[in-house]
Order: structure tokens, then C-alpha cells, then sequence
């Protein structure tokens, strides 16, 4: 099938690969432009953008898909599908109505529509996810359903692990449903609005880590927003000591208070404590709690 992708992230740069070895091969990526990124600000293209160019595929880099100039790019193609994964820009009209959009959804649709599904997965605690190949249409992620796969999530899972894996299967569910659609079999089925779930974007204040919650609770934010958020504590002083792996254990320590032990960091929390394993100091890089506390004194809340 003539095909046109349209997708930004990680995510959709790996899609885009397992894409592009199958015979729907995109003949235009479109992906926005370069945005400066990271810790340092650099300005950097797109993770698709990056795929794209390495494997020489016709690039347009738009701040409005929807825009004149992209409109005009995209139908230039004459695609007979579009596939988005990760874009980040809202799809209107007329594109909407012009060519079949297929879209791949890190989550077991109706469950975790938004911005943030596989964060939100996590830190609710469930046990299994998958991805949803769906029609994009108006609505946030309401358009029926054609496929849908589950994916367990190990105890380990963070989200680094997680989305690899979530990625890898929503590019081979991604060709499945295009070669469906090329032969007339792709069906598709309206999703229950009763059981839909909204996985709103991770708010800042969402990546401190609270001692008064559960140590359960806060080792899922770890692992939810590692590597690429990053959660934290408090330290004395207005300072922050970044958590990078921990795991609730059955150990009694005073709320609030730190302890070293066992050549980790011990947290009281509302419900038993949090072992950190992993952690960054301000201006650091990610150590071993053991290794932090060799060069740094013991934090304090």
C-alpha cells in the first residue's frame, strides 16, 4: 500500500523501522521540527525524523500537519492510508476525511486514552497492557478499534523497558493491519465509552516523591517516569536527590526519615518503606546508593 506515516517519538521511530521493512513502506514521513531538547537544550530533530533520514525516505518537518504545505505534501503521495503513531499534533479536517488514518495506541483502548498511557499503566499498577491499532478520528483516542494485543508487565518494568517492548509489538500490529486493509479485511469496532480511562500528561508536581504515601505507590512513579521524567525527592536545604530504581520493603522506618542500610537507602513511608537503589544527586549522574553514599552524607528530608 501506498503509505504516509506521520509520527515524532521513540516510540514511533521505532514503529517507522518495522514499518518501512514491510511492503507498506512510507513514501512521506512527516514529523515537527527540530526542538531544542534535553538537559542541555540542544536544539535536536525528532526521533523520526532521525529514522527517516537514515533510511532515506521522503521528510516534511510541519508545525501543522493540517497546514497548507503539509496537506499539500501528503496528497501529493495519493497514500491509500496514513499511519500515525506518537505525533503529538491534533488531526482535523480535512485530512481526517480524505484518507483511511490508522492510529497505534500504546494501551488496551477504551483503557488509557491520552498523552500518557504507559506512564499511567504503571503507576495505576496494572498488570498487563498491550496496543491498539484504531480509526483516528476527532475524539481523543475514541475512534472504533480493528486490532488489539496484550502485553504483561513485569514487576521490574519501568518505562524505558516497557515502551521498547510496546513499541516492537505496535510496529508488527501496525503491518498486520495495513496488510488486512489492503485486501478488504480490516473491521473495525466501536469502543465501549462506559469503560474509557483518560491518561492525562504527567504534571510536575507529579514527580515528587510524597513519604506520606505508600512505598508501593512511589516505587510505581519510579519506574513510571524512568529514565526519560525522572522522580524525586526532597532533600534539606530546597535541594533534590533523583530516584532512579526503588522497591518497597518490609522495613520499619520512621516517616519521613532516611536511613542507610544493607548499602541502600532506606525511606519511611506512609505504609512500609521505600529502598532506593538507584539514585542522582543535583548535577550528577545516576549511581548506586552505595556508591552515593561513599562520596555524600546522608540525606535528610
Amino acid at each position: 500500500m501506498k503509505t504516509v506515516y506521520l509520527g515524532t517519538s521513540d516510540f514511533a521511530a521505532t514503529v517507522l523501522r518495522r514499518l518501512a521493512d514491510s511492503p507498506h513502506r512510507p513514501l512521506l514521513i512527516v514529523t515537527p521540527p527540530d526542538r531544542p531538547r534535553g538537559r542541555g537544550r540542544k536544539t535536536l530533530p525528532p526521533p523520526a525524523a532521525v529514522v527517516a533520514k537514515e533510511l532515506g525516505i521522503e521528510l516534511l518537518q510541519a508545525e501543522d500537519v493540517n497546514g497548507a504545505d503539509a496537506m499539500d505534501a501528503i496528497r501529493a503521495v495519493k497514500p491509500e492510508a496514513v499511519a500515525v503513531c506518537a505525533f503529538g499534533q491534533l488531526i482535523r479536517e480535512p485530512l481526517l476525511s480524505e484518507v483511511p488514518l490508522v492510529n497505534v495506541h500504546p494501551s488496551l483502548l477504551p483503557r488509557w486514552r491520552g498523552a500518557a498511557p504507559i506512564e499511567r499503566t504503571i503507576m495505576a499498577g496494572d498488570e498487563c497492557t498491550g496496543v491498539t491499532i484504531m480509526r483516528v478520528t476527532a475524539g481523543l483516542d475514541s475512534g472504533p478499534v480493528a486490532l488489539c494485543e496484550e502485553l504483561a508487565i513485569g514487576p521490574e518494568d519501568d518505562f524505558e523497558t516497557l515502551s521498547g517492548r510496546l513499541a516492537a509489538l505496535g510496529g508488527e500490529l501496525l503491518v498486520k493491519a495495513l496488510d488486512l486493509q489492503s485486501s478488504g479485511g480490516l473491521e473495525f469496532v466501536e469502543q465501549d465509552e462506559g469503560d474509557a480511562t483518560y491518561a492525562e500528561k504527567i504534571d510536575s508536581a507529579e514527580r515528587r516523591l510524597d513519604p506520606a504515601r505508600p512505598a508501593h505507590e512511589l516505587a510505581r512513579t519510579v519506574r513510571a517516569l524512568t529514565p526519560h521524567i525522572g522522580a524525586y525527592l526532597e532533600v534539606g536545604g530546597g535541594g533534590r536527590l533523583g530516584v532512579r530504581r526503588a522497591r518497597p520493603v518490609d522495613v520499619s522506618v520512621k516517616l519521613g526519615d532516611v536511613r542507610a542500610e544493607w548499602g541502600a537507602l532506606l525511606l519511611g513511608c506512609g505504609q512500609r518503606a521505600l529502598r532506593l537503589e538507584v539514585v542522582q544527586p543535583e548535577g550528577g549522574k545516576p549511581m548506586a546508593a552505595d556508591a552515593y553514599l561513599r562520596g555524600h552524607p546522608l540525606p535528610t528530608l
